[in-house]
C-alpha cells in the first residue's frame, strides 16, 4: 500500500474520499498506513454528516455504497480474515436450500462469534483448522472474496451440527435434489472427508448420500 507523508493533521473528506474509495470497506487500521496522524474522531463526524457509514467492528463503507451479496461477503472476509463464506449462505449462493437467509454465515478458525449491523448479520462458526480448507478465491470487478466450494460448505454444514443424523433430519434440510445432483461432486466431497478423517462425520455423510438417491 502507498503510503503518503501529511503535513497537517487535519485531512479534508474530499481528499480521504479520493484515496478510499477504491477501498469498499476499511477500518481505521487501514487509514492509518496511510494517515499516520489520522484521529479517530473524524470517523464520528463522518458518520453524522451522513458521509460514512459504520458497518461492524469498526469497519465502514462510504454512503452511496449499495451492498450487495458479493460485497457483504467481502467485508465478512475482511472483518475475520482466517474465514470463508460457508454454511447456510453458501448453500443458498449455490441454490441448494431455499430460503435465503439474513446473516452471512461463515466458518473461521478463530472464537464463535455474530455481529450485527445495519446490512446483515456476520455469523463466525468455529472449525478446526484442519478444516480450513475447500474454498475458491472469487473475483468481482476490484475485489475477492473466499467461498466454499459446494462440497465444502455440504461438509461444514454437517460437521458444525452433528445432530443431523437420521432420514428425517436430511429430509429437514430441503435440499434440491435436482440441483443436489448436477453441482455436488462426490469424488471430491469423499475425497474431502478422507483428508479430514472423522469417523462419525464419514458415517454421517455417507446415510445422507444415501438418502440423496431416491430424494
Amino acid at each position: 500500500m502507498l503510503k503518503i507523508t501529511f503535513m497537517r493533521n487535519t485531512i479534508k473528506y474530499i481528499d480521504f474520499a479520493k484515496i478510499f474509495k477504491k477501498f469498499f470497506v476499511f477500518s481505521i487500521i487501514d487509514i492509518r498506513k496511510i494517515y499516520p496522524a489520522f484521529q479517530k474522531r473524524r470517523l464520528y463526524e463522518w458518520q453524522k454528516k451522513g458521509y460514512i457509514i459504520g458497518v461492524s467492528r469498526g469497519y465502514y463503507i462510504f454512503s452511496d455504497s449499495k451492498p450487495d451479496e458479493h460485497l457483504l461477503f467481502y467485508i465478512a472476509n475482511r472483518i475475520r480474515l482466517c474465514s470463508y463464506i460457508s454454511l447456510e449462505t453458501a448453500l443458498f449462493y449455490y441454490q441448494l436450500i431455499p430460503e435465503s437467509v439474513f446473516s452471512v454465515t461463515s466458518v473461521s478458525t478463530k472464537k464463535t462469534i455474530i455481529l450485527k449491523s445495519k446490512f446483515s448479520n456476520f455469523i463466525y462458526k468455529t472449525i478446526s483448522p484442519k478444516l480450513f480448507f475447500g474454498y475458491d478465491m472469487i473475483r468481482d470487478g476490484n475485489y475477492y472474496f473466499r467461498l466454499a466450494k459446494p462440497e465444502k460448505a455440504l461438509i461444514d454444514y454437517f460437521y458444525l451440527n452433528p445432530n443431523i443424523n437420521t432420514q428425517s433430519d436430511f429430509k429437514s434440510l430441503r435440499i434440491n435434489s435436482d440441483i443436489f445432483n448436477k453441482k455436488i461432486n462426490k469424488r471430491i466431497l469423499f475425497e474431502m472427508l478422507r483428508r479430514i478423517g472423522k469417523k462419525s462425520l464419514d458415517r454421517r455423510m455417507s446415510n445422507f448420500m444415501e438418502f440423496m438417491k431416491n430424494a
